[in-house]
C-alpha cells in the first residue's frame, strides 16, 4: 500500500484524536483574559460592593491605530472638576450609610470607581469590567468562568449616550444602572433598558417645561441648539414637538459635537448672526456649552436671550468662565437641591416601585419607568456687582400638579439679557393689531405672517359674538341694536290707532245694532249671527296687538294661536250667515221645509263645531312645538331682530290652511247665492268680503314670507287688519246705511218685497 493510499486512514485517526482531545478538554473549563486588565481609580473593599463611572476628565487625547500592534491605552485628558465632585457625593453616601447604626447594621459598603472619560467606548468597557470582575488568573486557570458579578449596582453615567450604552451590555446581567445625570427620555424604555433607574427627571417632562416657558413670555420665533448626542437630540424633538403645539416657531435648529472641527462651529455662528430672534433655546451639556460661547465672545455675539437646560443652567464654572457676559439674564430649568438621608430600601431592594422620605419630609421614589417625579426649579443668571453671577430661584415646574398649574413663576424681578429689566421680544412677526387678520408668508414658518385688513365675512378674524358687530375699523365689538315692532316708532303705532280704530267701529256697529235690534234688516238672517260676527271682528282687531312690541314666550304663543281662533269664529259666523241665505230661499219654494234643518240651534252648533277643529290645531301646536322668542342674526349684520319662531311649522300652516279651506267654502257659497231674488241680497255682499278676504291672506303669503325682519310682522298685522275691515264693512256697512241713512227701507215687506213677487208668480 502507497503512502498516497493510506492517507485518508492517518487523516481520520488524525481528526478523532482532535476530537477527543477536545472532548476531553471540554471537561475541564480553562478561564484565559482577553485584553489588559482595567483596574479601578478608587477602590473600597466591603460586604456589599458598588461600581462607579464618572469622568474625571472630559476628554482624551487622539489616537491613531495603525492595526500592526496592540492599541495604547486611552490617555484622559482636560480634568473635571464636576465629574471629582460627583465621586466625593458617592463617597458621602456610602460613609454615611457606614456610620448609621440604622440602615444597614452589620454589613460595609464598598466601591469601585472609574473614570471613563467621557468616552462611550471606555464607559461600557469599565462597565463590562465590573460585571465581570479583574481577578488576575493564571493561564490557564482551573477556576470556573461563570462567577458571580462583582458590584451589586452601578452609579453613572452622568451623560445619556453613555448611559444607554452601558445599561444595553450590562442589562442581561440584571445590575442596576443608576444615573444621577442621565435624562433622555429614550431611557425609560424597560424593554431595552430593563434595569436602567435614575434620580433625576426624564426630558420628556423638561422638554415640555422649557415650551410652556417660552410661551409664559411671548416668544414664538426662537432658535434651537442642541448637542449631537441622544440627550439633545432627544430632547429638542420633544421640545420641537410641544413647541408647534402652542404656537411657537424654530427660525433654526442645529447641532454639534465638542469633538466637532472648527468649520462646524462656525457654521453654527454664521447662522446666528444671520438670524432674526433673540431666544436661544438650548439642549447642551457643560462642556458644549463652554466650547459654544468661546466661539461667541471670539465674534462678539451679545444680547441673545438663552433658556438653558439643567446640563449647564446651575453650573457654576460655567457662569465663571462666561467673561463677556454672554449668557447674562439666562433662565432655564435647574434640578432642585436635597438632602437624602433614608436609604435603606433604596439599597436594599437596587426594585422598582421604591418611595421613602427624606428628614427634611421630600418625597422620593421611581415610577413604572424607574424614573423619579418630575421637579425643575426655574433659574435665572443675575450677575452681581462683584462680577459673579447668581442663580436665582424665580419659579417651579413640578409635573405631577394639573397642566394650568405646572409651571409657577414667583413675583420675583427677573435680569434678561444685556442686564435688561423688560422681557426681550422674539417674534417673527408682530401680533396682529385688532381688526386684521393673518395671511401666512410663502415658505415660511407659520410664526411670519402679514397683517390684512378684515373682511365683512372674514373666517379668519376672531368672530364678534352674535349679539355684537364689528364697527367699520374692525377693531372693536359694538353692541348690536335689538329690533322689533314697537308701540313707539311709526309704523308701530300706525298700526295700532289702525286696530283701536277698527275695533272702536265694530263696537260703533255693535251698539247700532243693538240699538235697531228689532227692525226687520237687523232680524233678518240671525240677529245673533250678526253680534257674535261683531265679537268676532272685535277680537280679530284686538289680537293684532299680539304681534306688537318685543316678543316673550307668551305673546308668541298667544298671537298665532288667538288669531287663528278668532278668525276661524268670524269666518264660521259668516258662513253660517251664507248658509242660512241659501236656505231661506230655498224655504220660499213651494213645499221646501230647508230651514227646519238650519235653524237657530243649528247655526249655533255649526259655529261652535268649526271653532273647536280650529281650538284642538292650535292645542296640538302648542303641546308638541309651541312658538318661541327667538334672535334672528342671520337678515341684518348690525341689528339683532327679535322674532317669534314657529315652532312647528306644520302647526302654523295648518291653522292658515283650515282658515282659507272656510274662506273658500264660504266663498263659493256666497257667489252662488248671490244673484237670489231677495231686496236685500245678503250673499252678494258676503262675495265680496269673501274675496276682499282671500286676495288679502293669498296676497299676504309672497309678502310674508320675502318682507324681512320686523316688516314680516308688520304684513301679517295688515293681513289681519285689511281681512278684518274688509268683512266689517261689506257685510255691516250697507245695512248700517239703511238703518240711519234710508229707514224707509227698513221695512219687512221692502225686505221681502221680491221675494213676494217671486212667490205669487209661482
Amino acid at each position: 500500500m502507497t503512502s498516497t493510499q493510506r492517507w485518508p486512514e492517518q487523516g481520520w485517526a488524525l481528526l478523532q484524536l482532535l476530537l477527543v482531545a477536545s472532548f476531553s478538554q471540554a471537561k475541564e473549563p480553562v478561564c484565559r483574559r482577553r485584553g489588559d486588565p482595567e483596574y479601578p481609580h478608587l477602590s473600597k473593599d466591603g460586604d456589599i460592593m458598588l461600581g462607579g463611572i464618572f469622568s474625571f476628565h472630559s476628554s482624551w487625547k487622539e489616537r491613531q491605530d495603525t492595526y500592526t500592534h496592540k492599541p495604547t491605552p486611552l490617555q484622559c485628558t482636560s480634568f473635571s472638576s464636576r465629574g471629582f465632585q460627583y465621586t466625593q457625593a458617592m463617597f458621602f453616601a456610602i460613609e454615611e450609610i457606614n456610620n448609621s447604626s440604622d440602615l444597614l447594621p452589620g454589613i460595609s459598603l464598598g466601591y469601585k470607581i472609574y473614570d471613563a472619560c467621557g468616552s462611550i467606548a471606555r464607559s461600557v468597557r469599565v462597565g463590562l469590567a465590573l460585571a465581570n470582575g479583574n481577578e488576575v488568573l493564571p493561564a490557564p486557570s482551573e477556576a470556573p468562568c461563570t462567577r458571580p458579578a462583582q458590584v451589586q449596582a452601578i452609579m453613572g453615567e452622568t451623560s445619556s449616550s453613555p448611559s444607554m450604552a452601558i445599561a444595553t451590555v450590562i442589562g442581561p446581567f440584571h445590575i442596576p444602572l443608576i444615573s444621577h445625570f442621565a435624562t433622555c427620555a429614550c431611557l425609560s424604555d424597560k424593554t431595552k433598558y430593563p434595569s436602567f433607574l435614575r434620580t433625576i427627571p426624564s426630558d420628556y417632562y423638561q422638554s415640555r417645561a422649557l415650551a410652556q416657558l417660552v410661551k409664559h413670555f411671548g416668544w414664538t420665533w426662537v432658535g434651537a441648539i442642541r448637542t449631537n448626542d441622544d440627550y439633545g437630540n432627544n430632547g429638542m424633538a420633544v421640545f420641537t414637538e410641544v413647541a408647534q403645539q402652542l404656537g411657537i416657531c424654530l427660525e433654526y435648529s442645529v447641532f454639534f459635537f465638542r469633538t466637532d472641527p472648527p468649520e462646524k462651529i462656525q457654521k453654527i455662528i454664521d447662522i446666528i448672526k444671520a438670524s432674526t430672534s433673540k431666544v436661544i433655546v438650548t439642549f447642551l451639556s457643560y462642556m458644549d456649552i463652554h466650547m459654544l460661547i468661546h466661539e461667541m465672545s471670539l465674534h462678539n455675539l451679545t444680547g441673545f436671550q438663552w433658556v438653558g437646560t439643567e446640563g449647564w443652567i446651575s453650573d457654576s464654572q460655567t457662569a465663571a468662565m462666561d467673561k463677556h457676559h454672554i449668557l447674562d439674564g439666562a433662565i432655564g430649568l435647574s434640578i432642585p437641591k436635597a438632602y437624602v438621608s433614608g436609604l435603606r430600601e433604596f439599597i436594599l431592594d437596587h426594585i422598582k416601585q421604591i418611595w421613602f422620605k427624606t428628614k427634611e419630609g421630600d418625597e422620593v421614589y421611581f415610577n413604572e419607568n424607574g424614573d423619579p417625579a418630575a421637579k425643575y426649579e426655574i433659574i435665572n443668571w443675575q450677575p452681581t456687582e462683584n462680577g459673579i453671577v447668581d442663580f436665582v430661584t424665580v419659579g417651579l415646574y413640578d409635573a405631577s400638579l394639573p397642566a394650568d398649574k405646572q409651571l409657577i413663576l414667583q413675583n420675583k424681578s427677573l435680569n434678561w439679557a444685556q442686564n435688561s429689566q423688560q422681557v426681550p421680544l422674539s417674534v417673527c412677526s408682530e401680533e396682529c393689531s385688532p381688526g386684521t387678520r393673518k395671511v401666512l408668508q410663502k415658505g415660511k414658518p407659520v410664526c411670519c405672517y402679514d397683517c390684512l385688513r378684515c373682511a365683512a365675512d372674514s373666517i379668519t378674524c376672531v368672530r364678534c359674538h352674535p349679539e355684537f358687530w364689528s364697527n367699520e375699523r374692525r377693531d372693536s365689538c359694538v353692541q348690536k341694536e335689538a329690533e322689533f315692532l314697537s308701540y313707539e316708532e311709526i309704523m308701530g303705532a300706525l298700526l295700532t290707532a289702525a286696530s283701536l280704530f277698527g275695533t272702536c267701529i265694530t263696537a260703533v256697529v255693535a251698539f247700532i245694532f243693538f240699538r235697531y235690534r228689532k227692525t226687520p234688516i237687523v232680524r233678518a238672517n240671525n240677529s245673533e249671527l250678526s253680534f257674535l260676527l261683531l265679537f268676532s271682528l272685535t277680537l280679530c282687531f284686538l289680537c293684532s296687538l299680539t304681534f306688537i312690541g318685543r316678543p316673550s314666550e307668551w305673546s308668541c304663543m298667544l298671537r298665532h294661536t288667538a288669531f287663528g281662533i278668532t278668525f276661524v269664529l268670524c269666518i264660521s259666523c259668516v258662513l253660517g250667515k251664507t248658509i242660512v241665505v241659501l236656505m231661506a230661499f230655498r224655504s220660499t219654494l213651494p213645499g221646501s221645509n230647508a230651514m227646519k234643518w238650519f235653524g237657530p240651534t243649528q247655526q249655533k252648533f255649526s259655529v261652535l263645531g268649526f271653532t273647536l277643529i280650529q281650538v284642538i290645531i292650535c292645542i296640538l301646536w302648542l303641546t308638541i312645538s309651541p312658538p318661541f322668542p327667538y334672535k334672528n342674526f342671520k337678515d341684518f349684520k348690525d341689528k339683532i331682530i327679535l322674532e317669534c319662531a314657529l315652532g312647528s311649522a306644520v302647526g302654523f300652516w295648518a291653522v292658515l290652511g283650515y282658515i282659507g279651506l272656510l274662506a273658500m267654502l264660504c266663498f263659493i257659497l256666497a257667489f252662488l247665492a248671490r244673484k237670489l231674488p231677495d231686496n236685500f241680497n245678503e250673499a252678494k255682499f258676503i262675495t265680496f268680503s269673501m274675496l276682499i278676504f282671500c286676495a288679502v291672506w293669498l296676497t299676504f303669503i309672497p309678502a310674508y314670507v320675502s318682507s324681512p325682519g320686523k316688516f314680516s310682522v308688520a304684513v301679517e298685522i295688515f293681513a289681519i287688519l285689511a281681512s278684518s275691515f274688509g268683512l266689517l264693512i261689506c257685510i255691516f256697512f250697507p245695512k248700517c246705511y239703511i238703518i240711519l241713512l234710508k229707514p224707509e227701507k227698513n221695512t219687512k215687506k221692502n225686505m221681502m218685497g221680491k221675494g213676494a213677487q217671486h212667490k205669487t208668480l209661482k
